[in-house]
């Protein structure tokens, strides 16, 4: 038991700070996580004191992607040598799915969830930064995942009180765990702002498509030092599936210099959305974008790092002397000029006339040209074009994907030639998602050729959790097949204000409003005197905060003498 209040049950978490424990709050009814801190930081005086100050900080925040702080405290605990201990802990929702940091450890995600991902993080950051409240501890393992996908954040405030209480950034580093998600200016002890945070997150994402992180070494110094001066490799050199805007992305979030860096949440937000939209910047402006932030040549980089990838896999190979006889080298010399001087006069010899024989035609390369420039032109040639219609997203409507032969190919005359032309992007009715869950909407999204974007949960009174509420894409509208769909779902759950000092009548229209549609219910306590006149409420079953949509809430109301 901790302050005779919060019953401690099974373990369900250990980290490098502290033990996270199933609990219940017995004066509540119920459950918790709770955090206790290990005894090396427990007896630090100061940073007990640094430690309730953030957690009540965090407490103060309420939001669907930040796991919410009920409480902070301390106990006291006793040796079998009779010493006394302080035991500082604090009490936070209880949250069922699994840790960011077990889904990756497998590898990289797909592209698609490492954005939603990341946009559930960025969406708590953004709220944690206009509340003045900087994480400093981003990294997989302080977020859940949900069994319905929503993204929450915790431990906020925390990596403040450690960093704050500990004299170097090398205590501080070992103390929070990990120096991979460490921004530049963390590794050089320097101040830091939002910024920072931006940066982790931008680990973070790199680490969910790529499968590994960005700076890896035999140390924290080591890794801290690549923070520090290293460039890193763009994703989609490491892995060919992700797009070069999301490279863009990454690398901009990953700038060492912070005014360099998205300056906010909302603008990381809108740069990940916008690599949705299909336009991806071409492998030289991301290169021109990596020099700029950087000062290096990154395709240089990558070479050298995928040739030295390259010889240290080849294990076939043993040098058994210090080099080639000269011998050696000069008889190589002459076969290799051999070898050309075959193929040059074999060139010279096979190269067909100037004149093509009158029984056959060269296809004319029509392709990017319109269906009648295309027709026209092969029917000059004495050949059939016959037309099919297919979809395709990079050549205009109405111009030519391909042919069949391709262009350059001698054929009969009179021979057809199949001729592909665009019909444009294909695109795809929007299916009706509103009242579905966001398992059978992601489900119809995908059905019609769509993708499931962002899903933002709201509070609705009458709907249960995950019930879709709206979506950015009108229903039956068109759009091109691959379109993300935003969601906003139910969080099911309203947000629950103090009552206490309410008048009966008041604390009841407020809990029956449409915004809440919570069932009321006066308890007589016959334990404190009753108020002459207005009966006054003094105290409620459920606490501030987000409650359980069609809630029944216990006003306690005195009523003895």
């Amino acid at each position: 038991m901790l302050s005779e209040r919060y019953r401690v049950d099974e373990l369900i978490g250990r980290g490098g700070m502290a033990s996270v424990y199933r609990g219940q709050d017995l004066t509540l009814g119920r459950q918790v996580a709770i955090k206790i801190l290990k005894r090396e930081l427990a007896d630090d005086s100061a940073f007990r004191t640094r430690f309730r100050l953030e957690a009540q900080s965090a407490s103060r925040m309420s939001h669907p992607a930040i796991v919410r702080v009920y409480d902070a405290g301390e106990d006291s605990e006793t040796d079998g040598d009779g010493t006394t201990h302080q035991v500082p802990y604090i009490v936070m929702e209880l949250v069922e799915g699994t840790l960011l940091k077990d889904i990756v450890s497998d590898g990289g995600v797909p592209v698609s969830d490492a954005i939603r991902y990341v946009d559930g993080i960025l969406e708590a950051l953004a709220y944690s930064h206009r509340a003045g409240v900087v994480h400093r501890d981003i990294k997989p393992g302080n977020v859940m995942v949900t069994a319905a996908g929503q993204v929450k954040v915790m431990d906020f405030g925390i990596a403040r009180a450690v960093s704050d209480s500990s004299s170097t950034v090398a205590e501080t580093t070992a103390i929070i765990g990990t120096a991979a998600y460490l921004s530049p200016e963390q590794a050089k002890g320097e101040p830091v702002d939002a910024r920072a945070d931006l940066y982790s997150a931008g680990i973070v994402l790199y680490e969910l498509l790529t499968g590994r992180q960005p700076f890896r070494g035999e140390s924290p110094v080591a890794v801290a030092y690549q923070h520090v001066s290293e460039t890193p490799l763009p994703p989609s050199e490491l892995v060919d599936a992700i797009p070069r805007s999301v490279d863009a992305v990454a690398l901009r979030a990953l700038a060492k210099d912070p005014f360099q860096r998205y300056q906010d949440a909302a603008s990381f937000r809108q740069a990940l959305d916008a690599t949705l939209d299909g336009h991806a910047p071409t492998k030289k402006q991301v290169g021109a974008l990596a020099s700029e932030l950087y000062g290096a040549n990154p395709r240089q980089a990558a070479e050298t790092a995928r040739s030295l990838r390259q010889l240290t896999a080849d294990t076939t190979m043993r040098r058994t002397q210090a080099g080639p006889p000269a011998a050696w080298i000069w008889a190589g010399v002459a076969v290799l000029a051999v070898v050309l001087i075959s193929v040059l006069i074999w060139v010279m010899t096979s190269r067909p006339g100037g004149a093509i024989p009158q029984n056959s035609r060269v296809v004319d390369d029509v392709v990017e040209m319109s269906w009648d420039r295309a027709s026209e032109k092969l029917a000059a040639q004495d050949l059939q074009a016959k037309r099919v219609d297919q979809s395709d997203n990079q050549v205009a409507e109405g111009n030519v994907i391909r042919t069949e032969p391709i262009g350059g190919t001698i054929v009969a005359p009179g021979q057809t030639i199949t001729v592909y032309v665009s019909t444009g992007q294909q695109r795809s009715a929007v299916p009706s998602l509103v009242g579905l869950s966001s398992t059978q909407a992601e489900a119809a999204l995908k059905a019609a050729g769509l993708q499931l974007g962002a899903v933002t949960t709201r509070s609705n009174p009458d709907l249960a959790p995950g019930i879709v509420i709206s979506a950015d894409q009108t229903a039956g509208g068109q759009v091109s097949v691959g379109t993300r769909v935003n969601l906003t779902v139910a969080s099911g759950k309203v947000a629950l204000v103090n009552l206490v000092g309410y008048t009966v009548d008041a604390a009841t229209r407020e809990l029956s409003s449409e915004s809440l549609k919570l069932t009321p219910k006066v308890v007589e306590d016959p334990s404190c005197p009753a108020t002459s006149g207005t009966r006054i409420v003094a105290g409620q079953s459920l606490p501030p905060g987000d409650v359980p949509i069609h809630s029944t809430v216990e006003l306690r109301v005195c009523s003895g003498t």
